[in-house]
């Protein structure tokens, strides 16, 4: 790292103009990149996705798609009944007029399911086809407009399903992922302020930029390899955003504490390099190799966000590790005005916190991990799959919409309907025997092309509740298992389909990723701790806080207490199926950054000489309130995610946030330096044998002495 650190300030101009460069062409190429990504959970090869598609090349529209629920309601005093064929021409004139429709209605199935108890309201199925770009617009608008031109006088349209909903009828909404970022930048200056309390606060920000900006410019080939999920713009942004924040902030602070310490710049920035930079390649590493373990998932989109999410620590490490150093090298001293605070010292506050937790070490351990683990225990009692449809609106039309047909006796499932398909000759038969599972409200066919073409027909068979979670898909299962056994049947589509399909598909090789990721993280760990047991705690004490975090998630969105008060969302019932995995690929990564960054800091006071507990106040002394505001940053970066649009984001945004919060204060500020206490020598054993294929030093520890609590002055 030292020849490292003196080339980039050998070169540091030419450095500083090559990534001038690279803003430059991402700030050009940044919205072209974006323009390319696209919306797809589809899962190839899965039963679902395969019929799905079949639906969708024969008939043109649905498979894939949860369909709009369209309503005719006639004025008071008037019932559908003497208007049969008026109704019947608005149904018949929205699949006419807007390309792509597929109408079931009860003129082209007969079944008088299609309207409300009280003969007032009736309604149609309208599939359509799925479209992949984030710019998408629902068809709401245009689907209104013709129904209410073609409306029986005093007659009124509703136009309401599960994506209507989830959008408030609107296409977007929210600030965007420019607005969210400079959102976010706003509160990460604010941190940097309170640290630096100079002008440097403002150098993080500079390289953030550049790293986000680069992130982007690296995503534009990939994107032209293969679909890239629009998930991975928000991604880029905001956690590009934290991270590359949080790994400068590791680099300048320790850059300052070494010029407080007397050293020239020069030898500052190189030291800082040998240092910190040793711990940002390690950090980068980690984040990177969570992210990565989404290739091995067979999912598309999962695996889109994997190797376009580990662009992130890459480009966050990269410009850490030449920009900040090249800045530094030249103006640093001069952009560190007016210089308040000071590095020389460690913290007095966060040593005598963590003399206290090390004092009471059984005691901090034991409440640390009772409070996880009661997190734990709620986390056990997560559903998996889509939100509600009680949650996603509590006004507006699409909401009015379906109180109406609920209240009329339509049941909620059919928001969520089951398309099977099969051979013509054997539709009727099929449809009488999937009528009958347990569970199923009704089984119809549409008449004509809405349900019969090429020799084959779909069965539409709708529940008597809405298939949007791992509980709530039991009766799909049956469908399924019916209608394997029934002759004719090529498959199940929908959303239901598609869930059971991804249960399977992905956490059924969710052991698989886990144990590369934790195997891959070990061997890192083992070699940058030197140390055989402090990896395996690090690893461990991830996983508890990442079930802890996710158990937080189902506390606050499934169950709905604080969704509600926050956001103004009742509970959602379930977690979004992609969500979880999401979490935890981006916190594995991000709170090791944590762990890194401190059990670096307790190594090398060790090394210096200290015993244990004395480099673990020491250690936390000195990255405590890094750790605390790197946190702080990642937070607001999450927070800022959470304005965007849509129930899932701000889903994935909160817990990423609230797992941020919990694993720097319970976990590294309260667990870690209690446990590490606890193990005393046993910390620092790495036997030869071990160290050989790690290509590093054997360690051993040296004789443990206390050392009392270190008498720091330095203001906080």
């Amino acid at each position: 790292m030292r020849r490292w650190a003196e080339f980039v300030l050998r070169h540091r101009k030419a450095v500083v103009a090559f990534w001038g460069i690279v803003l430059i062409a991402g700030a050009l190429l940044a919205g072209h990149t974006t323009n390319r990504l696209t919306i797809d959970f589809s899962l190839p090869g899965q039963p679902g996705t395969v019929t799905a598609h079949k639906i969708e090349s024969t008939f043109g529209s649905g498979g894939n798609t949860s369909p709009y629920l369209v309503t005719v309601t006639m004025p008071p005093g008037q019932t559908i009944t003497g208007h049969e064929a008026q109704v019947a021409g608005v149904f018949t004139a929205i699949g006419g007029a807007v390309p792509g429709l597929r109408v079931i209605d009860e003129a082209n199935t007969g079944d008088k399911a299609f309207r409300t108890k009280d003969d007032r309201t009736a309604y149609a199925l309208v599939f359509y086809r799925f479209n992949p770009s984030p710019k998408q617009h629902l068809l709401t608008d245009p689907v209104r407009m013709v129904g209410q031109h073609a409306a029986p006088p005093g007659a009124t349209i509703g136009v309401t399903g599960h994506d209507v909903l989830a959008s408030g009828g609107k296409g977007t909404g929210g600030p965007g992922v420019l607005g969210e970022t400079f959102l976010g930048a706003a509160g990460a200056l604010a941190v940097l302020a309170f640290v630096f309390a100079s002008f440097l606060a403002l150098l993080p920000l500079v390289v953030a930029a550049v790293s986000i900006l680069a992130t982007f410019v690296m995503l534009l080939p990939i994107t032209y390899a293969t679909n890239v999920s629009f998930i991975v713009q928000y991604l880029v942004a905001l956690i590009g955003l934290g991270v590359a924040i949080d790994y400068s902030l590791l680099f300048v602070t320790r850059w300052r504490e070494e010029r407080d310490r007397g050293r020239d710049n020069h030898e500052a920035v190189v030291v800082a390099m040998e240092r910190a930079g040793h711990a940002v390649v390690f950090s980068g590493v980690t984040v990177a190799i969570g992210l990565l373990a989404l290739v091995v998932l067979p999912v598309p989109f999962m695996r889109s966000m994997g190797y376009g999410g580990a662009l992130i620590p890459l480009a966050s490490v990269t410009t850490t590790l030449t920009l900040t150093p090249a800045i530094l090298g030249g103006i640093g001293p001069r952009v560190d005005w007016p210089k308040i605070r000071h590095e020389n010292r460690a913290s007095r506050a966060w040593s005598r916190w963590t003399a206290g937790v090390v004092r009471h070490r059984w005691i901090a351990a034991i409440t640390a991990l009772a409070a996880l683990f009661a997190l734990i225990g709620v986390f056990f009692g997560i559903k998996i799959g889509l939100a509600s449809s009680a949650s996603l609106a509590k006004s507006g039309p699409a909401y009015e919409t379906l109180k109406t047909l609920e209240r009329g006796g339509v049941p909620t499932g059919a928001l969520t309907p089951m398309e099977v398909l099969v051979s013509t000759g054997q539709a009727p038969s099929t449809a009488a025997r999937l009528a009958k599972v347990g569970g199923v409200s009704g089984a119809v066919i549409a008449s004509g092309p809405a349900g019969n073409r090429g020799g084959q027909s779909i069965v539409v068979v709708i529940p008597d509740s809405e298939t949007v979670n791992s509980k709530s898909v039991d009766v799909v299962k049956r469908v399924k298992s019916v209608a394997d056994g029934l002759p004719g049947v090529v498959g199940v589509a929908g959303i239901g389909a598609a869930q059971i399909d991804f249960l399977n598909a992905v956490y059924g090789n969710f052991p698989l990723m886990l144990t590369i990721i934790a195997l891959l993280t070990y061997v890192l760990l083992a070699r940058a701790f030197r140390s055989l047991l402090l990896p395996l705690k690090a690893v461990l004490l991830n996983l508890v806080s990442l079930a802890a975090t996710l158990g937080v998630m189902v506390i606050f969105w499934q169950n709905g207490h604080g969704s509600n008060a926050i956001f103004g969302i009742a509970a959602t019932g379930a977690i979004t199926f992609w969500i979880p995995l999401m979490v935890f690929a981006f916190l594995f990564g991000l709170s090791m950054d944590y762990e890194v960054f401190i059990l670096s800091r307790i190594r090398e006071e060790h090394d210096a000489g200290r015993s244990t507990n004395g480099a673990v106040i020491e250690g936390i002394g000195r990255t405590g309130r890094l750790v605390t505001s790197a946190a702080l940053i990642l937070f607001l970066a999450f927070a800022a995610l959470a304005s965007g649009p849509g129930t899932d984001l701000k889903t994935l945004a909160t817990g990423l946030g609230i797992g941020i919060l919990l694993d720097a204060t319970i976990v590294r500020m309260l667990l870690v330096p209690s446990l590490v206490s606890l193990f005393g020598p046993w910390n620092w054993i790495l036997p030869r044998w071990a160290a050989r294929p790690l290509r590093v030093q054997p360690s051993y520890p040296h004789p443990e002495q206390d050392v009392p609590e270190p008498k720091a002055t330095a203001a906080d």
